[in-house]
């Protein structure tokens, strides 16, 4: 199959929706990006994009409160799911999150990939566990991205790094690890070529 050219940075913000209903039609490709309220989501969409203010970010964690959808073309969208564990919010709103998240996961059938951001301190609590089991069984590939890489010294950075590898197994499937930075871009490039094989597509000629 011939592979169209991808640009990140031709990402635009399409719709904010409550729940799948709400959404455009299931067709095309998606890939979601999935993580706890505090695991840096938004700023990791930034960088992806080059964009400094496409996917909110702030630092009272719970922000994403939809499902926010963004274009990079005609087929293929970048998709920023609730974020879930963390936030301080009412009970009944972070059920209402929990809701959209399950559904968006378990039904939308262009889903191609789910990026799975943790705090690299913080890495693979019970909720990214259960997140990466329900992808692997429903044979989605999952790219765990450990975010925050630059505030760990480079050798206990490489220590959890492999600490994590070591676990990936235990999921079965096709799980992948990265480390990833959104200060220092470094994981940028991974990031990338794992979301252009998803994608079908091919980066552009850089001048």
């Amino acid at each position: 199959m011939s592979q169209d050219i991808l640009n990140f940075q031709n990402a635009r913000f399409v719709t904010s929706a409550p729940d799948i209903r709400h959404l455009s039609a299931d067709e095309g490709m998606e890939v979601a990006f999935a993580g706890r309220s505090n695991a840096g989501k938004s700023s990791a969409l930034n960088v992806l994009t080059r964009q400094k203010s496409l996917a909110r970010t702030s630092k009272t964690p719970g922000r994403t409160q939809q499902i926010n959808v963004f274009a990079l073309d005609e087929k293929r969208r970048l998709i920023d799911l609730p974020g879930y564990g963390f936030a301080k919010v009412p009970l009944e709103m972070k059920l209402k999150w929990q809701q959209a998240l399950s559904e968006y996961l378990q039904a939308r059938k262009c889903l191609r990939g789910l990026v799975v951001l943790m705090d690299i301190r913080h890495p693979l609590k019970d909720l990214d566990q259960e997140l990466i089991h329900w992808a692997v069984a429903s044979d989605l590939p999952v790219l765990v991205v450990l975010t925050k890489a630059d505030k760990l010294k480079s050798g206990v950075r490489k220590a959890t790094l492999m600490k994590v590898q070591e676990a990936i197994p235990g999921f079965g499937g096709d799980v992948s690890v990265i480390t990833f930075s959104s200060l220092n871009k470094s994981g940028l490039a991974d990031m990338e070529h794992v979301l252009f094989q998803w994608f079908e597509a091919t980066a552009p000629e850089r001048s």
